[in-house]
């Protein structure tokens, strides 16, 4: 994945004396000793990381944490006082004013909290706006605008005025604004923190999916833990202006850094956050056409499981259960066919572990095929429900073993 935006040292502090802040906070000072002792703020504190091409970064943290300055010194709403921000290769912090200027118009967009909209203008010549200021043609402007506005699902409201939406309908026109003047990057500031809970859920599926179209590289801002595990491709965890822990939602849940991020993630439910891949073992499997029922129980016994699948042609064709072994006992005619069951539940490696509940209920091991019809793994019902009794409010410092069977599986899946 090619970056498309780098962050090096970057720090802000809000006061007329930086260098002596931040010389302060390198010799071991804490941002409540530089208050006390210069009156100035460390709004963040040296902070270090890179967002891939079509990745969506959520940085999640407190009010106060940095993270709303941190987002307004990636296009320079705010000047950073160290540090060096980088968008595809281009040193923004050295750019003059016409280079960012261009940057603002052409690459890089902004969704707020409130939403921002002209209450005088239409819905409309509110997602118009960007493109006017960009000088682009009256035509143009129109067609972008209801180009954008059709993908968020309000092409029929583009001549209301903004007071006659509700709050969520605002946020898409917002939402709208920014995907109009088509920026590689957006820059969301809490954009769905002021919603009701069932419209922010909506608002968040409504951009996982306009995500999945567009491949748009964004850094998206929230306090909420859950919403950053909604959307993040990786998740930033701010405090005091610093970041704590960066990783997926499945190391950030699964591997907290300290305490801090413990406390965070102990509510979470991890059988909505970590999916069929991250607890599956390698495939193991029979073919009926070389074994018979004797080769079964024997690679039952070998393997120390209760379930087999059945591989006909390079295809799933079923599961052999150990209890259905046994009611053949005594009859030497039996072969896998006849006591193998073709209902074998399956599931795709990054299917989250919430949606097999029902196939662990029933006791059989779940076939994990992936996009290509590939058998990459199997996933016991013992493994899913050993990582849901975890405890995620011990932070690891260090990564546990690999499970030989999970790198296996893993290994197939990657091939």
């Amino acid at each position: 994945m090619t970056d498309k935006i780098q962050v090096k040292n970057l720090s802000k502090v809000f006061g007329d004396d930086p260098d002596t802040a931040l010389a302060m906070i390198r010799d071991g000072k804490t941002k409540d000793d530089v208050l006390a002792e210069t009156g100035q703020t460390i709004g963040v504190q040296s902070v270090d990381f890179t967002v891939g091409e079509g990745e969506v970064f959520v940085v999640m943290g407190l009010s106060g944490s940095g993270k709303s300055t941190l987002v307004r010194m990636l296009n320079r709403l705010i000047e950073a006082s160290d540090g060096e921000i980088f968008v595809d290769g281009e040193d923004l912090r050295r750019a003059n004013e016409a280079t960012l200027r261009r940057l603002r118009l052409d690459k890089v967009a902004m969704v707020f909290q409130h939403f921002a909209l002209f209450p005088h203008k239409s819905v409309r010549e509110n997602v118009e706006y960007g493109l006017k200021v960009a000088g682009v043609s009256a035509d143009e402007r129109r067609k972008r605008a209801l180009d954008a506005l059709d993908k968020v699902g309000l092409s029929a409201w583009a001549d209301r005025r903004p007071s006659a939406l509700s709050g969520g309908m605002q946020q898409r026109v917002g939402l709208a604004r920014g995907l109009a003047v088509d920026p590689e990057i957006l820059l969301m500031d809490e954009p769905f923190s002021a919603l009701d809970p069932l419209i922010r859920r909506d608002m968040q599926n409504e951009l996982l999916e306009l995500q999945r179209e567009l491949k748009k590289t964004i850094v998206f801002i929230t306090h909420d833990l859950d919403e950053a595990l909604i959307l993040g491709d990786r998740i930033a965890i701010m405090k005091e202006g610093r970041f704590v822990q960066v990783g997926t939602a499945e190391e950030i849940v699964g591997n907290p850094a300290d305490d801090y991020v413990a406390a965070f993630t102990q509510d979470v439910d991890r059988a909505r956050v970590f999916d069929v891949q991250s607890v599956m073992k390698a495939p193991e499997s029979l073919d009926p056409a070389q074994d018979g029922v004797a080769d079964a129980r024997r690679r039952l016994d070998e393997l120390s499981r209760d379930a087999l699948h059945v591989m006909r042609g390079g295809e799933l064709a079923g599961i052999v259960t150990r209890r259905a072994l046994a009611e053949t006992e005594g009859n030497g005619d039996a072969t896998l066919e006849d006591v193998m069951s073709p209902d074998a539940p399956t599931a795709r490696p990054d299917t989250h572990l919430f949606t097999i509940y029902g196939a662990c209920a029933s006791g059989l091991p779940v076939a994990v095929i992936d996009g290509d019809g590939r058998f990459v793994g199997v996933v016991t019902p013992e493994s899913v429900f050993d990582l849901l009794a975890q405890d995620n409010n011990t932070p690891q410092h260090e990564d546990a073993p690999a499970d030989k069977e999970a790198a296996e599986a893993a290994s197939v899946l990657s091939a």
